[in-house]
């Protein structure tokens, strides 16, 4: 399987939302709520891929594809946070292509886009405190864990939460240093 890497346009709005939400109805069952996680998560997730892929200022959001479909994503906002750097706010990868190297290379392309576009070094992200294979990957490419917070409730209603979730901020200080091997 050849992996094709590419800019994501407004055009990838439906396709990048279904992506992300079969993979929160697989892995935040649990932190959020199952009422949010099986309503109409799609077309939620559709409003916010749309808004942001027509207006990408201060983000990258990478497609990685292969025979023609998606088969992941990441999306990057540029110096977010003026200790930790830019966000990586998403990270998704199609369940049955997981667990071979797209993730990886995902997140490469998001360092890449970090060193290549950001004001400063750093980059970090946030992962559920449930989701223990995803912190697994993240510190064997060089995060460091170096927070726990409340998990911020998806488009800011508490009622898309299952109790008070944690999520964990992973970081590395150089994105430069990401490593990819």
């Amino acid at each position: 399987m050849v992996v094709q890497f590419r800019s994501a346009g407004p055009g990838d709005a439906e396709q990048v939302a279904m992506l992300h939400a079969d993979s929160w109805r697989r892995h935040y069952r649990g932190a959020f709520a199952d009422s949010f996680l099986d309503g109409d998560l799609v077309a939620e997730r559709v409003a916010v891929w749309s808004k942001r892929l027509v207006d990408p200022d201060g983000t990258a959001t990478i497609l990685a594809e292969a025979d023609g479909e998606l088969v992941g994503f990441v999306h990057v906002m540029l110096d977010l946070d003026p200790e930790w750097g830019s966000l990586v706010d998403n990270l998704h990868v199609v369940h049955s292509r997981r667990r071979g190297g797209i993730g990886k290379q995902l997140l490469g392309r998001a360092a890449q886009a970090v060193v290549d576009q950001a004001d400063g070094d750093a980059m970090y992200l946030w992962v559920l405190e449930q989701n223990v294979a995803a912190q697994q990957f993240y510190l064997a490419v060089g995060a460091k864990h170096v927070e726990t917070a409340p998990v911020s409730p998806p488009g800011g209603d508490p009622a898309h939460l299952n109790g008070k979730p944690n999520g964990l901020r992973m970081a590395w200080a150089d994105a430069a240093a990401f490593s990819s091997d």
